[in-house]
Order: C-alpha cells, then sequence, then structure tokens
C-alpha cells in the first residue's frame, strides 16, 4: 500500500488549471503507487503556509508533504522561514543532494535555491522550488526513490514508522551482574 502524500503549491499567482509543477508531482505520485492525499495552493505568507502544513501534520491520512514554490532569494520567498520551525529534525542532506544534481543541469544559479526537508510528527517535509524542472528532479532523483521500500540500501518509507516513535520513551534498564 502506497503514503498518503500532500502537495502544497506556494504562488500568488498559480491557480490549479496552471500549476504545472504541483501537477505534475500529483501525477507521479500516483505513477509510483502513493495516493494524493491533498492538494492546495496558498500565498506567499509564512502564516498561511504554516496553518496548511500544521493542519496536514495531524492529519492521519498524511505521510509526506511536498511543497512547491518560494524557496529562492527573493523576498516573497519565505518556505524556508514558514516550515523549518515545524520541523523535528531537518535533513541536511536533501537539499545538499538537491542543490548538487540541479548543478548539473543549471550550474552554479544552483545556489540559489533553498531547498529543504525534514520531518515532524511522524511525516515527511520536502521543500521544492516551483519550476517544473526542479519538481522533476526533486521527484525523480531523490524523493520518487525514498519513498519506494525498495530503494535500497536504505530508505524514508521504511522508517516512517520510526519517526513516529516517542522521543521522551524511558531507556531500557538492564541489571548489571556481580561476579
Amino acid at each position: 500500500m502506497g503514503l498518503g502524500i500532500a502537495v502544497l503549491t506556494v504562488s500568488d499567482t498559480r491557480t490549479l488549471d496552471d500549476d504545472k509543477s504541483g501537477s505534475l508531482l500529483a501525477q507521479r505520485i500516483g505513477d509510483s503507487g502513493h495516493r494524493l492525499a491533498a492538494r492546495e495552493i496558498v500565498t506567499d505568507d509564512r502564516y498561511v503556509v504554516r496553518a496548511r502544513i500544521s493542519a496536514w501534520l495531524v492529519d492521519p491520512a498524511v505521510d509526506a508533504i511536498i511543497v512547491t514554490g518560494g524557496t529562492g532569494l527573493t523576498g516573497r520567498d519565505l518556505v524556508p522561514e514558514a516550515v523549518r520551525p515545524l520541523l523535528d529534525r531537518v535533513t541536511d542532506g536533501f537539499g545538499e543532494l538537491f542543490r548538487w544534481l540541479s548543478y548539473q543541469d543549471i550550474g552554479t544559479s544552483a545556489i540559489q535555491s533553498r531547498a529543504l526537508a525534514g520531518s515532524a510528527n511522524g511525516r515527511l517535509v520536502f521543500c521544492l522550488p516551483g519550476s517544473r524542472g526542479a519538481c522533476e528532479l526533486g521527484w525523480d532523483q531523490i524523493i520518487g526513490k525514498q519513498l519506494d521500500v525498495n530503494t535500497r540500501p536504505c530508505n524514508l518509507a521504511e522508517l516512517l514508522p520510526r519517526l513516529r516513535e516517542p522521543a521522551d520513551r524511558p531507556a531500557v534498564k538492564t541489571e548489571s551482574r556481580r561476579d
């Protein structure tokens, strides 16, 4: 059974009819055997972004969230600032790998991406740039593979149940034996 994945497009101008990035992700999710748990477009407002993601972080139908848009350097690009406070853990390697793969396509312009990922409340959160090409690269080269339980030697999909373990669970006590 596939994962429930929500897609959030952050844009002041896109609609569901012309959101090529969100449509690409929705298509890839279905083609991979996962289910699209939700899909929305919200404005470039950090509190609106946080509110939508926060609601999905407590929705039992959502295992992962992919945000597209708002990861650049302009004044309206606020997704990293909106999302980072919600994360329990940041997966630094995601942004590093995304920029390295982007560099192969767009050269030094890759430094302008602030793509990031992490986990929150037992769910995975990925933030990608808003271009269709960036979403294609992010899904095809990283996210799709990490959400596939067949990816070896390891993948994020098989870690999902462990992300939901309580962090404050007491340590297992062992008795020492005196000889």
